[in-house]
């Protein structure tokens, strides 16, 4: 990803860190500021997929272990990047949470819930920090990720592109309304639940 940012003529590096951990939320703020001076735009962005499990059959540990990548480690990039956030121009906050939030599924409560979370955080937080920084989620449909690509099986992909759009989406088609929230075209977004889900579910 950095050299990709690079070959575009941008400047990047990468951290290294546990979105659950705080120390190493709070390492990965403090480097970025040190290296730009405040951050314009943060994008929660990090995420596990959970094991299927009912709830009565999860252990504790994979909830724990789900919440906390998806929904712990949004609070915590967000707690400690808010004191670097400037309101002039407009701040930005984009949380990625999932269709799934809406649609719900048997066998991931843990991942249904973390994601239902981040859009209930998304709109607190705006009542928090707004109208100096804008805050929304964008809530993806079934995506060809790396991830899933790589992770998954076949008849488990194909179970997935059964949606009104007949396929799976792409990365691009989920970067380009992040851009768009992050840029000057997103500053009368607040609070927002932005759904590019190729008719999965209708929010």
């Amino acid at each position: 990803m950095v050299r990709a940012v690079e070959s575009a003529g941008g400047e990047a590096f990468a951290i290294q860190a546990d979105a659950a951990d705080a120390g190493d939320a709070q390492r990965a703020v403090d480097e970025a500021v040190r290296r730009l001076g405040h951050i314009n735009i943060l994008v929660n962005n990090a995420g596990a997929i959970g094991k299927d499990y009912t709830v009565r059959d999860m252990p504790v540990e994979e909830w724990d272990r789900l919440i906390g990548t998806d929904l712990r480690g949004v609070f915590l990039s967000t707690k400690f990047a808010l004191p670097h956030i400037p309101t002039e121009p407009v701040g930005k906050i984009i949380n990625i949470s999932s269709e799934l939030s809406k649609l719900g599924r048997p066998t991931q409560a843990h991942y249904v819930t973390a994601k239902a979370g981040i859009n209930g955080f998304t709109r607190a937080l705006q009542l928090e920090v707004g109208p100096g920084i804008c805050v929304n989620s964008v809530a993806p449909g079934p995506i060809a990720t790396d991830l899933i690509l790589a992770d998954m099986t076949p008849e488990w992909i194909a179970k997935e592109a059964q949606i009104l759009a007949g396929r799976l989406g792409t990365v691009e088609e989920i970067a380009e309304p992040v851009v768009m929230l992050a840029s000057d075209a997103g500053n009368f977004f607040m609070g927002q639940f932005i759904s590019p889900n190729g008719g999965a579910v209708f929010t």
